[in-house]
This record gives structure tokens, sequence and C-alpha cells, in this order.
């Protein structure tokens, strides 16, 4: 059964059989129920490797050269991974892979001057752009527009609430395994302190790992309570630590407080890791002189770009009915906060 057959079957010119097996406007809403319909029925299978030539081959001449995806997000800026170390890492990682696969990224600026969904749209259509890669919004409850429901799109964290496919960092189980090992090293009273806008990214993973964890490996009612901050303040943190005497901190915050702990601690003789053990969980870590778990950002871009050419190969575009969310592990970087070996309890 091939397309000439099926057009025979359904009386319509194979052209507009075509436009509607691909959803097309151009064709009724009733015509492409009922192509559809004749294809399941006739067990009609369209060619992929002709069907990846056809849409290579009905774009615009001028952009026929290279497969192009789009690089967006809901910042005020144009290009925010260029003001950030964390996002520059994830571009940096989707550019080497789509590189690698033939595709070349084109960033677009959704809150331009005077831009709207609806010229956006008239934009991405004129340049064959088919594939949206988003690097989220600083905004939490960001949904993300309808008029550029009809694209394939990959996104990069939690920050979006509707469900899309997305690539973020498994904070869940990074969480777990900083307690394993710092637990293996002999910590018995381990503390989280955790930065709000953190713990709001990661859907109160952390928070969650932490409670499950010590209820399961410490036992009932040993957790200490979780130390919600904005930034590093230092009165309520070293409160907390004098009442509640964690052996070791956990630390998960944005990568530009992490100095300011260590300013705390020194400022209060905590002497790490003779007094204090920390480990710290952020998106960048080196060089910060703690040890902890470090955003795998080259990864999570590269597993972007990934997902995103499987949608486009697949036809899956618009929002999905069920999101395929790719989690990635962190890397755990050695920075002297930790001791090589403790003892471990008698």
């Amino acid at each position: 059964m091939n397309l000439r057959h099926l057009a025979r079957l359904a009386r319509l010119s194979p052209s507009a059989v075509s436009l509607a097996l691909r959803d097309s406007p151009k064709v009724s809403v009733a015509t492409r129920q009922r192509v559809r319909q004749l294809a399941a029925q006739a067990g009609y299978r369209p060619d992929a490797k002709v069907v990846a030539m056809m849409t290579h081959l009905r774009r615009p001449r001028e952009v026929r050269q290279q497969a192009c995806f789009g690089v967006i997000s809901f910042y005020d800026g144009p290009r925010p991974w260029e003001t950030s170390r964390h996002l520059t890492r994830i571009y940096e990682g989707m550019s080497r892979r789509a590189d690698e696969l033939g595709y070349r990224l084109e960033p677009l600026w959704l809150r331009a001057p005077g831009m709207t969904y609806r010229r956006f749209r008239g934009i991405l259509d004129a340049r064959g752009i088919e594939g949206l890669l988003s690097f989220g919004s600083p905004d939490l409850d960001q949904e993300f527009p309808a008029e550029l429901d009809a694209y394939a799109i990959v996104t990069v964290g939690l920050s979006i609430r509707t469900p899309l496919h997305r690539v973020t960092s498994h904070f869940y189980n990074d969480t777990v395994n900083v307690l394993e090992r710092v637990h293996q090293l002999g910590y018995r009273r381990p503390g989280l302190v955790l930065g709000r806008y953190e713990e709001e990214r990661s859907g109160h993973a952390h928070t969650a790992a932490y409670l499950g964890w010590c209820e399961h490996r410490l036992g009932p009612g040993r957790a200490l309570p979780v130390h919600l901050l904005e930034r590093v303040e230092e009165k309520p943190l070293m409160a907390w630590i004098g009442r509640e005497r964690p052996d070791v901190l956990v630390f998960v915050h944005l990568y530009d407080m992490i100095a300011g702990l260590r300013t705390v601690l020194r400022r209060n003789r905590v002497r790490v890791p003779r007094d204090l053990g920390v480990a710290v969980l952020s998106q960048i870590l080196e060089g910060s002189g703690f040890s902890g778990l470090q955003q795998n950002q080259p990864l999570m871009g590269a597993w972007a770009v990934e997902l995103l050419a499987a949608r486009i190969t697949n036809r899956d575009l618009g929002i999905p009915a069920n999101p395929r969310i790719e989690m990635v592990e962190s890397e755990w970087v050695d920075g002297g906060s930790l001791p090589v070996q403790r003892a471990s309890d008698p």
C-alpha cells in the first residue's frame, strides 16, 4: 500500500492525501479524519526516509542548507546564557550535540520589543523552523503560549508549568547520593540548608529526598528541621546550627551563594571539615573549595537536542499528551570540605 493507492481509495489527489496525513490546515478536519481512518484500515505506513526527505524539500531554498532549531526563553534578555555560567554550559552542550547531528541553533527572542506570539510564529514558519529548545523562565508559573503549540518543543528545567518534554537535573537522586556518601563517611546528623528559590525550582525534591532518606536510613524522628533561606543570612544560619547541632551540612543553593557560606563559617570560626562537614549541591561547584555535586549542564544540553531531534523525526509536534522527562544526575567534585574517611559509629 503506497500513497497513490491510498489516494485512489479516498478519491483524492495524492497531494491532498499527503496534506491530510500531515494534519495540514489546508485540508478540512473531516477529510483529515477520513483519510487517517482509511490509512489505518488499509495498513498504510509512510516510509520514514521519504517523509524526512520531503519535509526537507518543502522548506524554502534559503533554509534548506542546514536544519535549524530555534533557541528561546522567557527571560527579558535575548541570550540569557551569555550572562549565566550555568546556562552557558547548557548552551555549549546543545551546540556541540546539534552540530554532531547536523543542526544549527538560531537564538530567537520571544520578548523582543514589539514581538507578539503571532508574529513570532510567522518568523518560525518563514524560516522553516519546526523545533524549539527552551531555556525556561524566571517565572516558575510560566505557561507555554498556545500560539506556539504546533511546534516540537523541549525545555530545560521545571520552570514552565505546561506539560512539555523536558530535561532537568535529577534533584531527588542527587540529594540521596550526597546523603549516602556522607553517611559512609560516618556522619549521623546531616542537616539540610536549602535556598527557597532552589526548593521551588526543584519541585521540592530536595526536601522530599532528605526527609525520606532520614526516615529509612536513620530511623523515625531523626531528621533535623530543614533550614530554608533566601540568601546566606548569618544570624539565622548560625542559630540553626547551634540549636540542631548537625555534624555535616548539606547546602543546596545557587552557585553565587556558595562564597557567602564560606564567609559566614569562617567569621564564626567554624573549621571545615574538622568542626563541621559540608557537602554542597549547586549548578557549579568547581573552584569553590567545597565538596559536593555539580550539575552536568553539557549533558543536559546534549540530551535536550537529542530529544528534540527525535520528536522532529517522529513528527511528534505540539504539546504532548504524555510528556517525557529526562533527568540527568550531577557529578561529584572533591573540594576538601569532607574528610577522606571518618570512624563509623560504635
